[in-house]
Order: structure tokens, then C-alpha cells, then sequence
């Protein structure tokens, strides 16, 4: 194999990716995060392949991406969805096991890593309908989870099934399917409020 067809295979990957990515309605500078292309050669993906193609309109955001994890317990639904696109994150391999618990096992502006965030993604939308989380809150819940700073992954200590921690709240002990039978026991270990 010549170096050119290695280098035409990479480069129609990477617009591939950023089709995809497109499809998804991600933001420009999550596009070129993740494939490198410039703006200028987004701008034009869109254009010629994406804009009138096919019936269902393709939005072009614009501003900051998401950055509060609070999104994701605004309410128990959210936060289901959410639960479950982490465990596609865990089956697609994009997230692992480490020694302080879950952490990422991707490599950012890595085509492979895009491909199976994509594939990640698109799992939960077949998931879910309607799917309340978009690609670019999917993308800020994989790389917090990645971080360990603000947002973790804990086990409920009532059912055992997989909920989202927020790190620096207060601990919860249990999921919201199991929040009722708990509310005695949390209620009576609660710290009590002086002064108010």
C-alpha cells in the first residue's frame, strides 16, 4: 500500500466522522475536537451534504457547549436516560474500571473514539423516543464521567442498579425507583439543621 491511499483512507474517514457528527447536530468545535477538520471544511460538509438532503432539517448550533451536570438530575426521566447512555459508554468501551473506579479509556481527536461515541449515541436514540439528551450533552456526560470531578457512576444501595453521583452534593443512597422505601431511613439519618 502506497502512503497516498493510507492518507485518502484516514482523510475519508475523518469526513465521514464529521458527517456523522453533523447528523448528530454537534457543535463546530466538537467536529473539529474529534476529526480535525477546519471550520471552513465543515461549513461546506454541511453544505453539500447535509443542508437540503434529505427531509429532516439539520440544526446548526451555535454558542458554548452544555457544562452543567445539573442537566442531568433535573428530573427522574433525565436522569434515567442519562444512567443509561453511561452503561453504553461502559459497553462500548469508551468508559472502564480503574483503580479509583470509572474512568475514560478514549482518546480525544482519535477517529475510533468518535466512531464508537457515534455508535454510543445513536444506541440511546433507538433507546429512547424521544431522546431528551442531545449528542452534545452525551458528549459533556462521557467526558465528565471521564473526569471524576463533578459526576461519578455509584451502585444504589437498595436495588443495586447503576445511578449517576453528583460528587460534590450531598451523598445519595438510592436511585429514584427505590427513593420511597428509603425516605423513612434517610429522613431519620438526615443531619439536623441548628439555627434555622
Amino acid at each position: 500500500m502506497r502512503v497516498s491511499d493510507d492518507r485518502y483512507t484516514r482523510d475519508r474517514a475523518r469526513l465521514d466522522l464529521g458527517l456523522r457528527l453533523i447528523r448528530h447536530e454537534a457543535r463546530t468545535c466538537t467536529i473539529r475536537l474529534w476529526t480535525g477538520l477546519s471550520d471552513d471544511r465543515i461549513r461546506k460538509l454541511y453544505r453539500s451534504y447535509v443542508k437540503d438532503d434529505d427531509g429532516r432539517a439539520v440544526l446548526r448550533h451555535r454558542g458554548r457547549s452544555p457544562r452543567r451536570i445539573a442537566f442531568f438530575f433535573r428530573n427522574a426521566e433525565v436522569h434515567f436516560q442519562a444512567v443509561q447512555l453511561a452503561s453504553l459508554f461502559l459497553m462500548y468501551e469508551l468508559l472502564g474500571s480503574g483503580p479509583r473506579g470509572i474512568e475514560g479509556r478514549y482518546r480525544v481527536g482519535s477517529l475510533e473514539a468518535g466512531t464508537m461515541l457515534c455508535l454510543a449515541f445513536e444506541g440511546y436514540q433507538e433507546l429512547h423516543s424521544p431522546a431528551l439528551i442531545s449528542f452534545e450533552h452525551a458528549w459533556f456526560l462521557l467526558a465528565a464521567l471521564a473526569r471524576r470531578v463533578e459526576l461519578g457512576v455509584a451502585r444504589c444501595e437498595s436495588c443495586g442498579g447503576m445511578l449517576l453521583e453528583d460528587l460534590l452534593a450531598r451523598r445519595r443512597v438510592a436511585c429514584e425507583d427505590c427513593m420511597p422505601s428509603w425516605s423513612g431511613v434517610r429522613a431519620r439519618h438526615a443531619p439536623v439543621a441548628q439555627g434555622i
